[in-house]
């Protein structure tokens, strides 16, 4: 049996970026879910946060699971799941694209803070304005905003 500690760091943005989620209490109501239904799929997410608009997620990564694959189970169950309950005045949809980057057994602990601490770091840099950093430092050539 393999040993495999990979962790990845996943961020992704409702569609345009709408910021659907108006509260603090729906973002923890919608955080909770995924954190359930991933675990109930297998996915083990360590850290789970976000803002109005996108959500951070610290996964770590086994042997068989790829990062689509885990995207794809998340953000479409999740979709369903905040249409199925009205949980949104309008019709909520998750952006296609994602971001996921490896997290080094030494930054684990640095990325969990951060993610914990999404609902006042938002307060001080918007998200638009630190996605945009994030791709220029990590010399993405960009994503689209659909």
């Amino acid at each position: 049996m393999p040993y495999i500690k990979v962790y990845i760091h996943f961020v992704w943005s409702t569609k345009k970026r709408f910021p659907f989620f108006t509260s603090q209490e729906l973002r923890e109501q919608v955080w909770m879910h995924i954190h359930d239904y991933a675990s109930s799929k297998g996915i083990v997410i360590d850290q789970i946060n976000g803002y109005a608009e996108h959500c951070h997620c610290l996964v770590s990564l086994r042997g068989e699971q790829t990062l689509g694959e885990i995207m794809k189970l998340i953000k479409g169950e999740s979709s369903h799941w905040i249409n199925k309950g009205n949980l949104t005045e309008e019709k909520f949809a998750w952006q296609d694209e994602y971001f996921a980057m490896a997290v080094s057994p030494s930054m684990v602990e640095k990325v969990r803070a951060y993610i914990r601490s999404q609902e006042s770091h938002h307060q001080i840099k918007p998200f638009q304005q630190e996605y945009d950093d994030l791709i220029q430092k990590i010399g993405v050539q960009t994503l689209k905003n659909d």
